[in-house]
């Protein structure tokens, strides 16, 4: 057959003609009539995608105040936002944080609330100068009080994602949620066979300019995502659409357990089928999207893989792991997606979007590169104290002083009869112990939660371990939950101090 042009297929989109299925439904229309006669049949295939994509976030345009102002800092509802742009220009990030209210609200709930139409608070300053003399501003907006309210997202619709497991033997909170400890749960993310750019993994059809569905508005693809990494199928979009055009159900701010905040955008992209080659890349199917489930129990980058798994096996909400069955669950919601692809399939039937075609194609070839660090970067193994007092449980408040006074130390961790720990003691619990007059068993007064600390982590994730639970020092374990160092933050100081 010879192939389709844009042209035709948006003329049909104007007569009424045009056929357009979904992702989900083309791998049986190939199957039954092969690429050619798919190509032959269908004009548009369309997908989705709907998952907390981190790197997005607005540009917001307020208006001049009377007497203006020259913002230097600003805050949408406690939550900062850039102001490094012009006079009364703002970027708020979906991860910012309230600085009030911490992880329970952030950029992405601003975003959230102003395409929800409610009213945001803002509050300013500025230094003052001739032309901009004003130095406090505040006020509340909706999204129809400002001028501009531009979406604009750095790296969106992953192509896949990797999937998460724990293998340590601590709780872990993460992008990717909450993972149990001993490989308890699997969690995965991404639309499989409706994602948008395994359907096009050439970037045929997907490119700078190309319409597509952001959040129920029209948007566009300005292009390629950071982090694009094509050659591995982990590619990335860089989008953009009007906010005051959009669907609150489609842009939902969201808040992970110990981790932060983000922006749920629902993402769908049509993919026009002017060829053979195009109509058998979109019968991809859910078996043949295969991705790897890595252990987050470890710290690194690297972090190892414990099997390959199709989203055909993830979706089927479990998978073994090692011989043993783990359940999966999805960060994403595929129900949504679907109902995006189908939205905008009703969008172009209904002659309302018209799909066009890249002004510039992305790469399909290349890989992402780590950061260049000067130096090397020091794990906790590098730093702890590796001779280690520790004390049995079931021994008295007594016995624990006089490890402490002897080892003239400050914090004593509690094992079990097996080695492994249970608890945590400080000098300062001792002191108050004593004061209150409890001298019997140190179950009664010993840290139960202790935050602990794995020996390949990172010095500057242990710190901020430190920092977030407001404590002096962690065990470090190791898989079988034995200590076999601790590290303070007095450790970590003398570290910074060498360093400088």
């Amino acid at each position: 057959m010879s192939d389709k042009t844009i042209q035709d297929i948006n003329t049909k989109i104007a007569d009424g003609s045009v056929h357009v299925v979904t992702a989900e439904e083309m791998p049986g229309i190939v199957a039954e009539l092969g690429a050619d006669g798919a190509a032959r049949e269908v004009d548009i295939v369309t997908t989705g995608t709907f998952g907390a994509m981190c790197s997005s976030g607005a540009f917001l345009n307020l208006g001049h105040s009377d007497p203006p102002i020259k913002m230097q800092k600003v805050w949408f509802n406690d939550v900062e936002a850039y102001t490094g742009l012009a006079a009364i220009d703002a970027y708020i990030g979906a991860t910012q944080l309230s600085e009030s209210r911490g992880m329970e609200y952030g950029g992405g709930h601003v975003i959230e609330d102003l395409v929800a139409g409610k009213s945001v608070d803002i509050h300013a300053t500025a230094y003052r100068t001739d032309c901009y003399p004003r130095k406090l501003l505040d006020t509340s907006v909706t999204i129809d009080d400002i001028n501009q309210a531009t979406m604009f997202n750095p790296r969106n619709g992953y192509q896949k994602y990797n999937a998460a497991s724990n293998c340590s033997d601590r709780t872990l909170h993460t992008y990717m949620g909450t993972l149990l400890p001993d490989c308890g749960n699997v969690t995965y993310s991404g639309a499989g066979v409706l994602s948008p750019i395994y359907n096009d993994p050439t970037y045929q059809t997907i490119g700078v300019g190309s319409r597509i569905f952001l959040c129920g508005a029209q948007g566009y693809v300005t292009g390629q995502g950071t982090q694009h990494d094509p050659t591995n199928n982990f590619g990335t979009l860089m989008v953009q659409g009007d906010m005051k055009q959009m669907d609150k159900k489609y842009v939902r701010g969201a808040t992970f357990n110990g981790y932060g905040t983000s922006l749920y955008v629902g993402i769908g992209i049509p993919i026009p089928i002017l060829n053979a080659d195009i109509a058998q890349a979109t019968a991809i199917t859910d078996a043949d999207i295969i991705t790897d489930v890595l252990d987050y129990g470890v710290a690194r980058r690297s972090r190892p893989v414990l099997r390959q798994v199709t989203y055909e096996e993830l979706k089927s909400g479990m998978i073994d792991i090692n011989g043993k069955e783990v359940t999966t669950s999805p960060m994403s919601s595929f129900h949504a997606a679907r109902a995006i692809a189908g939205e905008l399939k009703d969008w172009i039937k209904r002659g309302e979007f018209y799909p066009t075609l890249p002004v510039e194609n992305l790469p399909n070839i290349g890989v992402v590169k780590p950061m260049k660090q000067i130096g090397e970067q020091p794990n906790v193994a590098d730093v702890m104290a590796k001779r280690v007092t520790t004390i049995r449980q079931g021994l008295t408040v007594e016995d624990a002083a006089k490890a402490i006074t002897e080892g003239n130390f400050n914090h004593l961790p509690v094992v079990s009869d097996e080695d492994k720990l249970v608890g945590i003691i400080t000098a300062w619990d001792i002191a108050k112990a004593v004061a209150k007059s409890k001298r019997d068993k140190l179950d009664d007064i010993m840290t139960r939660n202790v935050v602990t600390a794995d020996a390949s982590e990172p010095i500057d994730t242990a710190a901020r371990k430190l920092e977030q639970y407001n404590i002096s020092a962690m065990p470090v374990l190791n898989k079988h939950s034995k200590v076999v160092g601790i590290i303070t933050s007095d450790d970590i100081s003398k570290l910074l101090a060498r360093r400088s």
